[in-house]
C-alpha cells in the first residue's frame, strides 16, 4: 500500500452493520441485517466511495488532474464524483443526460453536485447514448483537457476491486457468512464486486431499480435477480413506495431514499412476505447511501 493509499483508506473506516429487529411493523422469517455504507464518509459514502477509491489512485498514478464522468439527474454516481474531487483535489465534469435540464432548476443531487464544485455539461438523451462510443468519449476529454474518464455508474474493473472489499469486510464483522447479501443494482458493480468475494455459503441478491435491466451474464454469473421492485423505472416512486420508507425510518431511525435502498429494502420485505428466503436466513442488505437525492415528500 503506497501513502497515497493509506491517506484515502485513513479518511473512511469500515462501516457498521446493524441487525434490526423490527423493520417492517410484522412479523418475517428472516433475521434482516444493515450494512452502513451510507456512514463511510460524510460526503463520499454508500458503494460509490468504494467504486471509487481505486480510480482515484489511478488519476493520481496517471496525474490526471480532472476526473470526468456520466450520470442522469438523480446519479449518486454523479455527486459521489463531484464530493470526491471536492475532498481530494480533482476537478470534476459531469455529463448529464437531458439537455432540457440545462434551463431548469437543479434537483436536489445535481444542486449538491455544483455545490461541490463539479462543472456540468448537459446532453440530449439521444447523444448521452453514445457514451460507450470511444470517438465520442474523446472529443469531450478534448474539452476537458487532461483527464480521466470515470464510467457511468462508476462501474469498471477498479471499482469491482473496491466493492469486493465490502463483502470481505462485512463477513470478517459477522464473524460468519450471511444465507443471503442483497443490494440495489444500476450498473452492477456493486453487486459483481460482493460476487468476487462471496464465501460459498453466502448468495448474492440483486434488486435492479431500472424497469426492464437484465443481469450482466458475466459480472452477474451466479447472482439471484429479482427485478419486480423498480416501481416504474429509475427514480421513479409511488406513495406505496414512500409510505414503506416512512414506516421504515419511524421504526428504525435509518434514514433512506427513494431511488435504490428504499426499492431494496422494500423489495426485501416482500419477498420475505411470499416465503422467498428459507426460514430464519440471516440476509444482509446493503446501505448505498445517495441520501443527497432523498425526496421532500419525505419529510412531508
Amino acid at each position: 500500500m503506497d501513502e497515497l493509499e493509506r491517506q484515502l483508506r485513513d479518511l473512511v473506516q469500515p462501516s457498521p452493520v446493524e441487525l434490526l429487529p423490527d423493520p417492517f411493523g410484522e412479523p418475517v422469517p428472516i433475521r434482516l441485517f444493515l450494512k452502513r455504507d451510507d456512514q463511510l464518509h460524510p460526503l463520499v459514502s454508500g458503494n460509490k466511495w468504494r467504486k471509487l477509491l481505486y480510480n482515484l489512485l489511478e488519476a493520481r498514478r496517471q496525474q490526471c488532474p480532472t476526473l470526468l464522468t456520466f450520470g442522469g439527474a438523480f446519479s449518486n454516481h454523479l455527486f459521489a464524483t463531484a464530493a470526491a474531487g471536492q475532498v481530494f483535489g480533482f476537478r470534476t465534469i459531469g455529463i448529464v443526460r437531458g439537455d432540457e435540464l440545462a434551463s431548469r432548476p437543479r434537483n436536489p443531487t445535481l444542486a449538491a453536485c455544483e455545490a461541490a464544485g463539479m462543472t456540468l455539461w448537459f446532453v440530449s438523451r439521444a447523444e448521452y447514448d453514445q457514451r460507450h462510443d470511444a470517438a465520442w468519449v474523446a472529443r469531450w476529454q478534448a474539452a476537458a483537457g487532461p483527464c480521466y474518464v470515470v464510467p457511468e455508474g462508476g462501474t469498471n474493473e477498479l471499482a469491482i476491486r473496491g466493492t469486493a472489499e465490502g463483502m470481505t469486510e462485512l463477513v470478517a464483522q459477522l464473524g460468519w457468512a450471511p444465507d443471503v447479501v442483497a443490494c440495489a443494482v444500476g450498473t452492477g458493480g456493486t453487486a459483481a464486486g460482493l460476487l468476487r468475494a462471496a464465501p460459498a455459503a453466502t448468495r448474492v441478491l440483486a434488486l435492479p431499480v431500472l424497469k426492464g435491466l437484465e443481469p450482466d451474464p458475466v459480472l452477474l454469473a451466479g447472482a439471484l435477480w429479482a427485478p419486480d421492485f423498480h416501481f416504474g423505472g429509475y427514480a421513479r416512486t409511488t406513495p406505496e413506495l414512500l409510505t414503506f420508507i416512512q414506516g421504515f425510518e419511524a421504526r428504525t431511525g435509518i434514514r433512506l431514499e427513494q431511488v435504490y435502498t428504499g426499492k431494496l429494502l422494500y423489495g426485501i420485505w416482500q419477498l420475505a412476505r411470499r416465503g422467498y428466503f428459507a426460514p430464519d436466513a440471516r440476509v444482509v442488505a446493503i446501505h448505498t447511501g445517495g441520501l443527497q437525492g432523498r425526496t421532500p415528500q419525505l419529510d412531508a
